[in-house]
Protein backbone atom coordinates (compact mmCIF):
# COMPACT_ATOMS: atom_id res chain seq x y z
CA UNK A 1 0.00 0.00 0.00
CA UNK A 2 1.12 3.49 -0.74
CA UNK A 3 -0.37 6.84 0.25
CA UNK A 4 0.03 9.69 -2.20
CA UNK A 5 0.14 12.98 -0.32
CA UNK A 6 -0.58 14.98 -3.48
CA UNK A 7 -3.77 13.24 -4.56
CA UNK A 8 -4.80 11.82 -1.18
CA UNK A 9 -5.28 8.37 -2.72
CA UNK A 10 -4.13 5.19 -1.01
CA UNK A 11 -2.74 3.00 -3.77
CA UNK A 12 -3.22 -0.66 -2.93
CA UNK A 13 -2.06 -3.37 -5.30
CA UNK A 14 -3.12 -6.95 -4.64
CA UNK A 15 -1.09 -9.29 -6.82
CA UNK A 16 -3.15 -12.28 -5.68
CA UNK A 17 -6.54 -10.87 -6.68
CA UNK A 18 -6.43 -12.03 -10.29
CA UNK A 19 -7.25 -8.46 -11.39
CA UNK A 20 -4.57 -6.88 -13.61
CA UNK A 21 -2.57 -4.16 -11.84
CA UNK A 22 -3.54 -1.49 -14.39
CA UNK A 23 -7.22 -2.29 -13.80
CA UNK A 24 -6.75 -2.05 -10.03
CA UNK A 25 -5.34 1.46 -10.55
CA UNK A 26 -8.27 2.37 -12.83
CA UNK A 27 -10.76 1.12 -10.25
CA UNK A 28 -9.03 3.00 -7.43
CA UNK A 29 -9.11 6.29 -9.34
CA UNK A 30 -12.75 5.73 -10.28
CA UNK A 31 -13.61 5.01 -6.64
CA UNK A 32 -11.69 8.07 -5.45
CA UNK A 33 -13.53 10.28 -7.95
CA UNK A 34 -16.89 8.73 -7.01
CA UNK A 35 -16.25 9.22 -3.29
CA UNK A 36 -15.02 12.79 -3.72
CA UNK A 37 -11.45 12.03 -2.61
CA UNK A 38 -10.40 13.19 -6.08
CA UNK A 39 -12.22 16.18 -7.55
CA UNK A 40 -12.28 18.05 -10.82
CA UNK A 41 -8.85 19.57 -11.43
CA UNK A 42 -6.92 17.34 -9.01
CA UNK A 43 -3.64 16.10 -10.41
CA UNK A 44 -2.70 12.42 -10.48
CA UNK A 45 0.87 11.34 -9.83
CA UNK A 46 3.10 11.07 -12.88
CA UNK A 47 3.46 7.70 -14.56
CA UNK A 48 7.12 7.53 -13.59
CA UNK A 49 6.61 8.54 -9.95
CA UNK A 50 3.73 6.13 -9.31
CA UNK A 51 5.44 3.26 -11.14
CA UNK A 52 8.55 3.71 -9.02
CA UNK A 53 6.54 4.07 -5.82
CA UNK A 54 4.51 0.92 -6.48
CA UNK A 55 7.45 -0.92 -8.08
CA UNK A 56 5.53 -1.71 -11.25
CA UNK A 57 6.34 -1.21 -14.91
CA UNK A 58 5.71 2.32 -16.20
CA UNK A 59 3.63 0.86 -19.04
CA UNK A 60 1.22 -0.51 -16.42
CA UNK A 61 0.52 2.94 -14.98
CA UNK A 62 0.46 4.49 -18.47
CA UNK A 63 -2.14 1.93 -19.55
CA UNK A 64 -4.30 2.76 -16.53
CA UNK A 65 -4.07 6.51 -17.21
CA UNK A 66 -4.91 5.92 -20.91
CA UNK A 67 -7.95 3.87 -19.91
CA UNK A 68 -9.13 6.61 -17.56
CA UNK A 69 -8.57 9.23 -20.24
CA UNK A 70 -10.60 7.24 -22.77
CA UNK A 71 -13.42 7.05 -20.22
CA UNK A 72 -13.28 10.81 -19.69
CA UNK A 73 -12.33 10.51 -16.02
CA UNK A 74 -8.99 12.28 -16.50
CA UNK A 75 -7.34 14.45 -19.11
CA UNK A 76 -3.69 14.55 -20.07
CA UNK A 77 -2.39 18.10 -20.32
CA UNK A 78 0.77 18.04 -22.39
CA UNK A 79 3.75 18.90 -20.23
CA UNK A 80 1.65 19.33 -17.09
CA UNK A 81 0.38 15.85 -16.25
CA UNK A 82 -2.95 14.09 -15.81
CA UNK A 83 -5.87 15.78 -14.09
CA UNK A 84 -9.35 14.69 -13.01
CA UNK A 85 -12.01 16.12 -15.27
CA UNK A 86 -15.70 16.66 -14.63
CA UNK A 87 -16.65 16.74 -18.29
CA UNK A 88 -19.03 13.94 -19.17
CA UNK A 89 -20.24 13.44 -22.70
CA UNK A 90 -23.22 11.20 -23.51
CA UNK A 91 -20.90 8.76 -25.30
CA UNK A 92 -18.65 8.44 -22.29
CA UNK A 93 -21.71 8.07 -20.06
CA UNK A 94 -22.96 5.24 -22.29
CA UNK A 95 -19.58 3.49 -22.12
CA UNK A 96 -19.57 3.76 -18.34
CA UNK A 97 -23.12 2.41 -18.16
CA UNK A 98 -22.18 -0.56 -20.36
CA UNK A 99 -19.17 -1.34 -18.15
CA UNK A 100 -21.24 -1.10 -15.02
CA UNK A 101 -23.87 -3.39 -16.53
CA UNK A 102 -21.15 -5.92 -17.37
CA UNK A 103 -19.81 -5.77 -13.81
CA UNK A 104 -23.32 -6.26 -12.43
CA UNK A 105 -23.82 -9.22 -14.75
CA UNK A 106 -20.71 -10.76 -13.21
CA UNK A 107 -22.07 -10.19 -9.70
CA UNK A 108 -25.40 -11.75 -10.67
CA UNK A 109 -23.67 -14.83 -12.11
CA UNK A 110 -21.51 -15.13 -9.00
CA UNK A 111 -24.59 -14.82 -6.75
CA UNK A 112 -26.27 -17.55 -8.78
CA UNK A 113 -23.26 -19.85 -8.36
CA UNK A 114 -23.22 -19.14 -4.63
CA UNK A 115 -26.98 -19.81 -4.50
CA UNK A 116 -27.75 -16.35 -3.12
CA UNK A 117 -31.46 -15.59 -3.52
CA UNK A 118 -32.46 -12.48 -5.51
CA UNK A 119 -33.96 -10.80 -2.43
CA UNK A 120 -30.72 -11.28 -0.49
CA UNK A 121 -28.72 -9.85 -3.40
CA UNK A 122 -31.00 -6.80 -3.57
CA UNK A 123 -30.72 -6.29 0.20
CA UNK A 124 -26.95 -6.56 0.03
CA UNK A 125 -26.82 -3.98 -2.78
CA UNK A 126 -29.01 -1.58 -0.78
CA UNK A 127 -26.85 -2.09 2.30
CA UNK A 128 -23.64 -1.43 0.35
CA UNK A 129 -25.13 1.68 -1.28
CA UNK A 130 -26.07 3.07 2.14
CA UNK A 131 -22.58 2.36 3.48
CA UNK A 132 -20.99 4.04 0.45
CA UNK A 133 -23.16 7.15 0.89
CA UNK A 134 -22.29 7.34 4.58
CA UNK A 135 -18.57 7.07 3.83
CA UNK A 136 -18.85 9.69 1.11
CA UNK A 137 -20.68 12.08 3.43
CA UNK A 138 -18.11 11.48 6.15
CA UNK A 139 -15.23 12.22 3.77
CA UNK A 140 -16.96 15.40 2.54
CA UNK A 141 -17.34 16.60 6.14
CA UNK A 142 -13.56 16.46 6.70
Amino acid sequence: MSYDSVSGVRWLIDYNSGVPVYLQLVQQVQAAVASGTLRDGDQLPSVRALAEELRVNRNTVAKAWQELESEGVIENRQGAGCFVTASVTPLRRAVRTERLAAALDGVIVQAHHLQVPDDTLRSLLEERLKKFKQQREASNDD
